[in-house]
């Protein structure tokens, strides 16, 4: 699932191709996608992207003051095309296409693009067309972004406080509590930091507070500047081959070498190390358990 500093670099790789570039026509294929009605599609063709912006996972294209918001769920991307074809795409359940967005020539008789896909069988990208971001419920509702400058440590602390006995993981991939953290940068962080996954948000000392806003504030900023200046098609590599413990489930820890654990749930995991986190005791994965039953 792409998270902020995918998002982020998508943002500012969008901004460079698309700035001043006027938008032809919009198909969505998959139009299941499309979450609005009023502005209609049509508002968008002729208007000239002004900038993309991030908030939290959300990408915000101001398209002359209406904005194009997408959501690209877990297994939604964004792909710049050269060219685009000039056939409309047709609605299919095989294809992975969702959107396209075709934009002007620029006098070459070449028009370029972008296709928005989303992979797997459960469709779960999400397309708005608003006259303000804030008109998205899922933008209206977002936490503090973490990079942000306001949010200090103290900021975190107060959020930590207020979520009491909450676990740490679920705390941070909150959007409502924190905007733009997922799964695996979740995973990272609190490997960053040597900290459990299952401590309670509330239970922190000042000293464990400031390694956990360290670790976070660095974590994010670290992965953001790594992908500043890469292409679309490059930021998921330049993820993966950057995580610690997220998704290396029996590999060895990079920081001590103890193996990485997983804890599975209905329909995600988290990834961890026993030796850097729980004092190298494996956490109980309650699924696995009642399959060796």
């Amino acid at each position: 699932m792409p998270e902020l500093p995918e998002v982020e670099a998508l943002a500012q790789d969008l901004t460079g191709r698309l700035a001043g570039r006027a938008i032809v026509t919009v198909h969505v294929p998959q139009f299941a996608a499309l979450k609005t009605f009023d502005p209609p599609i049509s508002a968008l063709h002729g208007t000239l992207v002004d900038g993309v912006r991030r908030h939290g996972k959300f990408l915000d294209l101001d398209c002359s003051g209406t904005h194009l918001v997408l959501h690209l769920a877990r297994a939604g991307w964004v792909r710049w095309r050269d060219e685009v074809p000039t056939i409309p795409p047709k609605p299919s359940s095989k294809s992975t296409l969702a959107v396209r967005i075709v934009l002007d020539d620029d006098g070459t008789g070449v028009s370029p693009g972008l296709d928005v896909t989303e992979a797997g069988t459960r469709k779960s990208l999400a397309m708005y067309v608003v006259r303000d971001p804030l008109d998205v419920p899922g933008i209206a509702s977002l936490g503090p972004d973490p990079l942000a400058p306001e949010f200090t440590e103290e900021v975190l602390g107060s959020i930590l406080a207020a979520e009491g006995r909450k676990q740490l993981k679920g705390v941070l991939r909150h959007q409502g509590t924190i905007a733009g953290i997922g799964n695996a940068y979740s995973d990272e962080i609190l490997h960053a930091a040597r900290m459990s996954p299952y401590k309670p948000a509330g239970s922190l000392e000042p000293e464990e507070l400031s390694t956990l806003y360290a670790a976070l504030r660095t974590t994010l900023a670290d992965a953001v500047d790594r992908s500043r200046g890469l292409a679309a098609s490059e930021l998921k590599g330049e993820k993966k081959s950057n995580l610690a413990v997220h998704g290396r489930t029996g590999q060895p820890c990079p920081v001590c070498g103890d193996v990485v654990r997983e804890v599975s749930f209905a329909d995600s995991s988290l990834q961890y190390c026993p030796t850097c986190q729980t004092g190298g005791k494996p956490l109980a994965d309650r699924r696995m358990s009642r399959l060796l039953k």
